[in-house]
């Protein structure tokens, strides 16, 4: 988990980046957080004081740039800091595009367990805990059942969404070679 490209494309957005660094950190963004450092306690890179301090940061937490600073000496960073959609390959693009559909996946699933599981705990505490409802409707099959077809949309629109995600990075890409020429993002001297 603390090979570089692993944890940063695993959070909701990506911390280092300035237009989701002010953005709130998810429940799911701290867990992947504590995962690593949980990794570094046992692999030794942090000894019980400062692992017990990062964790209670991480808990304190409120945006998603927090988790930079927390992690920056834990995580490898990215092989080039300079390189951007500009020098991407076609190849490249392709791997981004799989990664947001990776993505996209990961939290549709997360939708899935988490609503599955939060809607039938409630079903099974307020019908055998005296709430009055009948026990024998099972009210979070309608729950259960949109966010199956959430997941299974999204996992059979793998092509698509690539396709749309590759469109999307392209036009990134071209605008982003637009703005660097020879004299800089302006393109000319005056």
């Amino acid at each position: 988990m603390t090979d570089s490209p692993e944890v940063w494309s695993s959070f909701t957005h990506d911390p280092r980046e300035a237009r989701y660094a002010v953005l709130r950190a998810s429940d799911h963004d701290r867990a992947i957080v504590h995962q690593v450092l949980d990794e570094a306690y046992a692999d030794g890179r942090l000894d019980r004081e400062e692992y017990d301090e990062r964790c209670a940061r991480v808990d304190r937490s409120r945006v998603l740039g927090d988790f930079r600073a927390i992690l920056g000496d834990l995580v490898a960073p990215p092989p080039s800091t300079e390189r951007t959609l500009a020098h991407a390959s076609q190849r490249d693009l392709e791997v981004l595009a799989e990664r947001a559909w990776q993505t996209k996946r990961r939290e549709a699933s997360f939708s899935f367990l988490g609503a599955s599981l939060v809607t039938t705990a409630i079903w099974f505490a307020t019908c055998f805990g005296g709430g009055g409802f009948n026990p024998y409707f099972f009210w979070p099959g309608f729950v259960i059942a949109f966010s199956l077809l959430h997941l299974v949309r999204v996992a059979g629109s793998h092509r698509e969404i690539v396709e749309s995600e590759m469109k999307r990075l392209e036009k990134r890409r071209s605008k982003d070679q637009r703005g660097r020429g020879p004299f800089g993002p302006f393109g000319s001297l005056g």
